[in-house]
């Protein structure tokens, strides 16, 4: 999707249209007999009398969506109203329903409902396919559920991203300059800019009654999220383009002044001129202050993004927009990959973290799910939750589900299993709500008048758009249809399952530093600055390589993530922390991990030892704590064949080539790396007060015996194992209201796996063996509630359930499923096992029944 320090060139699209889902099963039809709804009443207007009347048709809580106050899972499909005649719209509802979807997200764009004339149109006037009021009508009397996401921006593959360009045109204050006074390569705005907020609020006085109207309630389904804006600062990230407005930049001097007082002139030589000087010298920055800077700029827009969104936020509930929560979407992903999305954690955290009524929902682009970026969408919902509060269920905003041939010429194409492989992991990880992101496809019809931009269409991918999705502009079934119905069936059946169920970790959790993606907005050309990146850009959250965060999953490890910055340090609730890093390293974070140390805490630390603040100032207390004194960096280059052997508790692991190492004295401990030709050590085991700390200084690569090695000295082992020949076999659990699952996934590629499971030694399944394809995934119950039974464990999913009976799918040529109590299944082969049935069961498909 993006990359730091690239521009988006005119009429490059980000992202086209993808897949479609899921939707959500009655609460009786797994659980047993339907359990009548206790649904709130319709929500009230904002300065509504309090009491039960207001109480939100929806909410959240500990991590879970309730709607009509029942914990729940939201399915849902992007289909864009306008780029459909309106004569359509009920045949790709009809798509949706046959999909299995319970709910329809739209983008709702201010440019196409604003007329040439200045008018903003939202009942069809105009033209039929603005009246917004009749196809959410439309959606409710289908049965679907709502997500709005009105703007201002909306992105979508529209021209001005969704604003109309007469806004740019008539406020020319509100349009970015860059560094050294460059014009912006993207139409962003100064989101704070006064007369953006004023058009905004127009255009959110017009459109936010027509959803205000239509919110669920019990006895309707309605509007049950609303998302503020869309990819906040996305635009000026991938363009390295700051806002630099006049008004931005006096906003950024009160700051500046705020956050340092009398030291900004120690900071900053700007500090004390005219506002012109001050300007012009953070445009323009010295190489000197450069890092500072960057780090600075970053760290204030993080809490002025929190002042947007609260302000558009208040306009919808002015209008009645209230009983439901807001969205905000992080994006990052791209190229198959997640290694910048934590830029757009980082930059939106202070807009939804611990917020009592914004849930965070993440954008993911990553095509085929295998082992090269399955670590990617584990840590973005790991990041995304480290961030969060307590009682903040994830989302997922814009989930690519299509077969990804984005550009319509045959270059491209995800494969069919990946769909519910990511439904299934993010499911592991407790995302609570689904937006298969482009459901169904369309075309973009002409402005009212030329605009002169060529085709004169409203969006940039020509007459046809959503090419990859389910459903494409024709509204034909597409490649992607079936898997996408397939995941959606699979949801349905385990929804209410799901829908209160939390991950479980081990002891192990990986650090998360939010200012080490604070790169966002970098001056070009300062050396400072390029340090910086060279260091950062590498290591961040996933370790040289990725090898940290990749060998901890495929080790078993089932980690949690937490923010560093933002949380202190207990050995006892965390008694093992991970932490990909570099040579810079903030001064807080360093004092927070010497604490923990000395208090007993256990750190795996991969990357270079961390000697520098964030803001490029020396800064070694983590370093000095840990007794090493850092020497040269070497790396493999000009035929240097840069190789490692392994000692102390590492001897026996062969010798391997990598391309970079720090070399390292210590003053305590074991050395248990060294590099061939120096024979100075580049991976350590240190004594540090009451705790211990592994340090590997090199690029080690993903192997599983040498991380597992490093692990054990830290006196961490997975609670669950298997016999799995590949590493590629995961094993994930999760626990609610009705009891527990584990998730199982072989992302391996045409390779089977018959394998048997334990848990802290212990036998899982009575011993059995459980089947998994390659590329597949299967939820299998471990003590879980369903039909009216409790199935003490089965090597088949639930694929339905009522009340006294379940049905089940094998996995390979024969199923084992225990339940407490007797139990009967046609044609299986029975035993009571300590008040047990085991069932012994040889069909692809069965009913098991109680009694």
């Amino acid at each position: 999707m993006t990359h730091e320090a690239t521009s988006i060139p005119s009429g490059a699209s980000r992202r086209t249209v993808l897949a479609a889902g899921s939707a959500l099963a009655a609460a009786g039809s797994v659980l047993g007999a339907a359990q009548p709804a206790t649904a709130a009443v319709p929500a009230t207007p904002a300065g509504a009398p309090a009491g039960p009347a207001a109480r939100p048709a929806v909410t959240f809580r500990d991590r879970q969506i309730l709607i009509d106050g029942e914990p729940s899972v939201v399915m849902a499909g992007e289909i864009h109203y306008f780029r459909l005649k309106k004569a359509d719209w009920q045949s790709r509802l009809d798509r949706a329903k046959e999909a299995g979807l319970d709910t329809i997200a739209t983008y709702i764009p201010w440019m196409w409902h604003e007329t040439s004339d200045g008018d903003i149109d939202l009942t069809g006037k105009t033209r039929p396919e603005r009246d917004l009021g009749a196809f959410l009508d439309l959606c409710r009397e289908n049965g679907f559920m709502i997500i709005a996401r009105p703007g201002p921006f909306t992105m979508g593959e529209l021209e001005g991203e969704g604003v109309p360009e007469r806004v740019r045109e008539e406020h020319p204050e509100i349009n970015a300059t860059g560094w050294d006074g460059r014009k912006a390569t993207t139409p962003t705005v100064d989101y704070l800019a006064p007369a953006f907020l004023e058009e905004t609020k127009r255009w959110y006085d017009a459109v936010n009654p027509v959803i205000a109207e239509r919110l669920h309630t019990k006895d309707k389904p309605g509007v049950i999220a609303y998302q503020l804006c869309n990819e906040i600062g996305m635009l000026a990230w991938v363009s390295n383009g700051p806002d630099l407005t006049d008004h931005l930049l006096g906003d950024f001097n009160s700051w500046l002044e705020k956050t340092y007082g009398d030291k900004l002139g120690d900071r900053y030589p700007f500090a004390g001129k005219a506002a012109e000087n001050r300007n012009a010298a953070i445009r323009k920055p010295e190489n000197a202050y450069a890092a500072a800077l960057m780090h600075d700029l970053g760290t204030f827009m993080r809490g002025r993004f929190a002042r947007y969104t609260a302000e558009l936020k208040g306009y919808a509930e002015a209008a009645g927009v209230t009983g439901i929560p807001f969205l905000i979407n992080i994006h990052g992903t791209g190229s198959n990959n997640a290694l910048q999305y934590p830029i757009g954690v980082s930059q939106l955290m202070e807009t939804f973290a611990g917020k009592p009524d914004i849930i965070p929902g993440s954008d993911f682009y990553l095509g085929s799910l295998d082992v090269k970026n399955v670590t990617d969408l584990y840590l973005i919902n790991a990041f995304t939750t480290a961030v969060s509060g307590s009682e903040q269920p994830l989302s997922v905003l814009e989930f690519d589900a299509g077969h990804a041939d984005y550009g319509n010429d045959n270059a491209n194409q995800t494969d069919a299993e990946s769909t519910w492989l990511k439904t299934s992991l993010c499911l592991a990880q407790g995302v609570k709500m689904f937006n298969y992101y482009l459901f169904a496809g369309g075309f973009n019809p002409k402005f009212d008048k030329p605009v002169g931009n060529g085709n004169d269409r409203i969006g940039h991918t020509g007459e046809r758009h959503g090419f990859a999705a389910p459903v494409d502009p024709e509204g034909r079934r597409g490649v992607s249809f079936e898997p996408t119905k397939a995941s959606a069936h699979a949801v349905r059946a385990l929804a209410p399952l799901l829908a209160t169920m939390r991950p479980e970790h081990d002891p192990v959790t990986l650090g998360f530093v939010p200012d080490h993606y604070l790169t966002e907005y970098h001056p070009p050309g300062r050396e400072s600055v390029d340090a910086v990146l060279a260091d950062v850009q590498s290591i961040r959250g996933f370790g040289p390589r990725a090898a940290l965060s990749r060998s901890l999953l495929f080790s078993g490890f089932r980690y949690d993530s937490v923010d560093l910055q933002a949380t202190e340090l207990d050995p006892a609730k965390r008694p093992l922390i991970a932490l990909a890093t570099g040579e810079y390293l903030g001064r807080k974070v360093q004092d927070r991990l010497v604490a923990y140390l000395k208090a007993g805490g256990k750190l795996l630390l991969s990357g270079l030892v961390p000697g520098k603040d964030m803001d490029g100032s020396e800064y070694t207390a983590l370093r000095d704590a840990l007794g090493l004194r850092p020497e040269k960096v070497l790396t493999g280059a000009e035929r240097f064949r840069l190789s490692v052997t392994a000692h102390g508790w590492a001897d026996g692991i062969a010798e391997i080539r990598l391309d970079k190492t720090q070399l390292c004295t210590a003053e305590r401990g074991t050395t248990v790396l060294r590099e061939y030709t120096t024979k100075k050590g580049c991976g350590f085991d240190i004594p540090v007060g009451k705790g211990r700390a592994v340090v590997v200084t090199c690029n080690y690569r993903g192997d599983l015996e040498f991380w597992g090695k490093a692990m054990a000295a830290l006196d961490a082992r997975p609670a669950i194992t298997h016999s799995a020949t590949r590493p590629a076999v995961l094993l994930l659990t999760s626990k609610g209201k009705h009891g527990r699952v584990m998730h199982a996934f072989n992302l391996t590629s045409g390779y089977g796996e018959s394998f048997t499971a334990t848990e802290k030694g212990k036998a899982l399944f009575g011993g059995e063996r459980l089947h998994l394809a390659g590329r597949s995934s299967a939820v299998l119950p471990l003590g879980l509630e369903a039909g009216g039974m409790r199935i003490a464990y089965a090597t088949a999913e639930i694929v339905g359930a009522e009340d006294g009976e379940v049905t089940f799918r094998t996995l390979g040529d024969e199923a084992v499923v225990a339940i407490d109590g007797p139990a009967r299944a046609e044609g299986a082969k029975a035993r009571s096992e300590g008040g047990r049935t085991v069932l012994r069961v040889r069909r692809r498909e069965f009913t098991v029944r109680k009694g």
